[in-house]
C-alpha cells in the first residue's frame, strides 16, 4: 500500500465514523485452493478489501459498504479504466483487470463475496469506489453490466475526496477527532487554512 492510498483510506475511515459505521481496513482474501480454476502461481498472493464498513442502524444496501480506493493524483478516468479492462490493456505496466479482480475475474469475485459475507453475515452491500477526483461519466462504472453481474446486483457508487472532506469538516469540533486525518483537518482549521463553519454537503451514500 502506498502512503497516498493510506491517507485516502484514513479520510474514508473518518467519513464513515461520522456516519456511524464500524470500520475494518485491509481485509485479505484469495480464491479457495479447491476452486477448479485455482492456479497457485497467480492466486496464492492475497488481495485485500481496502475498507469494509458496517452500520447496524442501517438497512438494505447501506448496512454494509465495501470500498476500493484509488488515489490517482491525475484523477480516475472512467472511460480509460473501463476500456483498458475490456481490451486486456495495462495500467502502470499491469493488466488493468488485476487491479479490479473482484469485478473481473470470477474466482476472485467469489473470494471477495465470501470475505464480505464472513465478516458481516450479509450478502447485500454497496460497492464503493473512492477516488481523489473523477473524470467523465461515472455511469460507465456504476452501471457497467459486467461489474453489476459480478457484484450479484448490489449497487456500485463512486465517492470523491472533495465530497468526503466537505461532509467531514462542518461536523468537526475541538474534541480530538477519531483519526489522524480528522485531527489534521482540525489543525488546518485552527490555523485558518480551512473553513470554520458551513452546511455539510451530504453525499448519497
Amino acid at each position: 500500500m502506498s502512503q497516498k492510498e493510506d491517507i485516502l483510506e484514513q479520510i474514508v475511515e473518518e467519513y464513515l465514523i461520522h456516519r456511524g459505521y464500524f470500520v475494518q481496513r485491509n481485509i485479505k482474501y484469495r480464491p479457495d485452493k479447491g476452486d477448479p480454476g485455482y492456479v497457485a502461481q497467480n492466486d496464492s498472493v492475497h488481495s485485500d478489501i481496502d475498507v469494509l464498513a458496517f452500520n447496524p442502524c442501517e438497512r438494505g444496501y447501506r448496512r454494509v459498504l465495501v470500498f476500493t480506493i484509488k488515489s490517482y493524483q491525475d484523477g480516475f478516468n472512467f472511460k480509460t479504466v473501463v476500456d483498458k479492462i475490456n481490451s486486456s490493456g495495462k495500467i502502470n505496466g499491469r493488466l488493468a483487470a488485476l487491479s479490479y479482480r473482484e469485478l473481473c475475474i470470477p474466482k476472485w469475485t467469489e473470494a471477495f463475496l465470501n470475505a464480505v459475507r464472513s465478516r458481516t453475515n450479509e450478502t447485500k452491500f454497496t460497492y464503493v469506489l473512492a477516488v481523489t477526483w473523477a473524470k467523465g461519466d461515472k455511469e460507465r462504472w456504476t452501471e457497467n453490466p459486467r461489474f453489476r453481474q459480478a457484484m450479484k446486483g448490489n449497487p456500485l457508487e463512486v465517492l470523491t475526496l472533495k465530497t468526503m472532506v466537505d461532509e467531514i469538516e462542518p461536523s468537526l469540533t475541538k474534541t480530538p477527532a477519531a483519526t489522524d486525518i480528522g485531527r489534521t483537518l482540525q489543525l488546518f482549521r485552527a490555523a485558518g487554512l480551512r473553513p470554520v463553519s458551513g452546511a455539510a454537503q451530504v453525499s448519497k451514500l
